[in-house]
């Protein structure tokens, strides 16, 4: 059964400044894939706490599947600069944030992405070196479990990939994850701890842009 959770609607009715700065993007969809123990669903909880912090509408909804460690685990983020109506999973993910390098073995991460999504992805390993689809469009790739276990001593990786997302995508701030970091509740790990494990991340992050040719419709003579 999904659980649905509405993030900062006190905020959204009482706002007249959203969606100021935020260019003419409209709504967003993220998927959030872990496995269970590693923090996927807080995640969500803070990029939806930050988002709202800087003037979005957001729904975080998570999914747990097996509700056991180890177990595949996804999450869900939908935002927009204008009330959200929709409180379901996502099915269609402009972009899927990979926070365990493993997942990907037992789940079909890019199951839905249209053409042109963005993958960020917790790995060691070279963009050539992974099984892409062809319509991805950005693809950020950050040795998480290395900057963890540097920081934590424990391959607890959600919140360096929190900031892999701001910096592939640029959709929210690293200040911003920072500042709905502290207000959130952490079992793994300090705070001090975490803040320099995202500025790791954030830092640390390589971003592809990919060139490739979206597929059309062939043409009808």
């Amino acid at each position: 059964m999904y659980q649905c959770k509405v993030i900062g609607i006190d905020r959204w009715l009482n706002s007249r400044e959203l969606g100021k700065g935020f260019g003419t993007v409209a709504k967003y969809e993220i998927c959030l894939h872990g496995r269970g123990g590693q923090g996927a669903v807080m995640a969500a909880s803070i990029l939806a706490q930050a988002l709202v912090d800087e003037g979005k509408f957001v729904v975080a909804v998570p999914s747990f599947g097996f509700e056991r460690r180890g177990a595949p685990v996804a999450a869900f983020v939908r935002f927009d600069t204008r009330p959200l109506r929709a409180m379901t999973n996502i099915y269609h993910p402009d972009c899927v944030v990979c926070i365990d390098p493993t997942v990907s073995r037992a789940v079909n991460i890019f199951a839905g992405m249209p053409p042109g999504g963005t993958l960020v992805q917790a790995t060691k390993t070279t963009l050539q070196e992974l099984a892409l689809p062809p319509a991805l469009a950005r693809v950020g790739l950050c040795d998480a479990v290395g900057i963890a276990l540097d920081t934590f001593r424990r391959p607890i990786t959600n919140t360096v990939m929190l900031a892999a997302f701001a910096r592939t995508t640029g959709i929210v701030s690293l200040e911003a994850l920072q500042h709905a970091l502290r207000s959130a509740e952490s079992r793994d790990a300090g705070l001090q701890q975490n803040t320099q494990a995202m500025a790791r991340g954030f830092a640390e992050t390589i971003v592809h842009e990919l060139v490739s040719e979206v597929p059309h419709e062939p043409a009808i003579a």
